[in-house]
């Protein structure tokens, strides 16, 4: 696996609504993450405090033992913001080769961290974004805290391959990574040839993405050192209109 590391495309603030309809996808870099949301470092640090207690995926079909996250879902109408009640997890097979068409019940968020004043800024903040590329409307969001570790050898961000999620905007946030190697991510055009590849190291920067226009993938990652665990986490966060997936 190749250790290089493509830069991130960042683009400023005032400039993230374009790139999202010009381009497919946005990227932020962490400290305008922070004036955006906005948030300090602390705010941000006890929020990702909670990806130490993620329980193990149970439901991975390749057999793996890498992936740990929880699944909570929020409806978010300009500033307001409702938890749903608690639901499975169901993408359609024809987003997700190996996992669709099943009800995945995951452990919720912890309520401590869905308590957090920076939660809802930042549901709000990304919810702003998904209007102005979609228009003013309620958004049914799907929140996902995943660390990907080496606890195999290996560990698969996106073991579906490239994909699209079947909703209107995708957020990741890359939270941190730890002693590992890979994880590149990969934007490409759903309809055409281009597409671009970078990796996201700066903890709280931000990979914006129009479902309806994008496929993403991540790369797997390695440990740096061989026997040592290593992982990678993220925020990822879907926006849909109308409903939840199999609703």
């Amino acid at each position: 696996m190749t250790t290089s590391a493509f830069p991130p495309p960042c683009v400023p603030l005032d400039g993230l609504d374009a790139a999202l309809q010009s381009q497919g996808f946005a990227l932020i870099a962490a400290a305008d993450v922070r004036r955006w949301l906005p948030a300090d470092v602390a705010e941000l640090d006890a929020l990702h405090a909670g990806w130490d207690h993620l329980p193990a995926d149970a439901f991975l079909k390749d057999g793996g033992h890498y992936r740990r996250r929880r699944h909570s879902c929020f409806v978010v109408d300009g500033q307001s913001v409702q938890q749903a009640p608690h639901r499975a997890h169901w993408q359609p097979l024809e987003y997700n080769a190996l996992h669709g068409g099943m009800q995945r019940m995951f452990e919720p968020m912890q309520p401590e961290l869905v308590a957090l004043p920076v939660w809802s800024r930042l549901l709000t903040r990304v919810g702003e974004a998904v209007c102005a590329l979609r228009g003013t409307q309620p958004w049914f969001v799907e929140a996902h805290p995943f660390r990907i570790d080496t606890t195999d050898g290996i560990g698969r961000p996106t073991p579906e391959g490239a994909h699209r999620d079947g909703v209107d905007l995708v957020a990741v946030f890359m939270l941190g990574r730890h002693r590992v190697k890979g994880g590149e991510s990969r934007v490409f055009e759903a309809d055409g040839p281009s597409g671009q590849r970078f990796t996201l190291t700066e903890p709280w920067s931000l990979l914006l993405l129009d479902d309806a226009r994008v496929i993403h993938e991540t790369t797997p990652i390695q440990p740096l050192v061989n026997g040592e665990l290593g992982w990678r986490d993220t925020l990822v966060l879907t926006y849909r209109s109308g409903g939840f997936q199999g609703e």
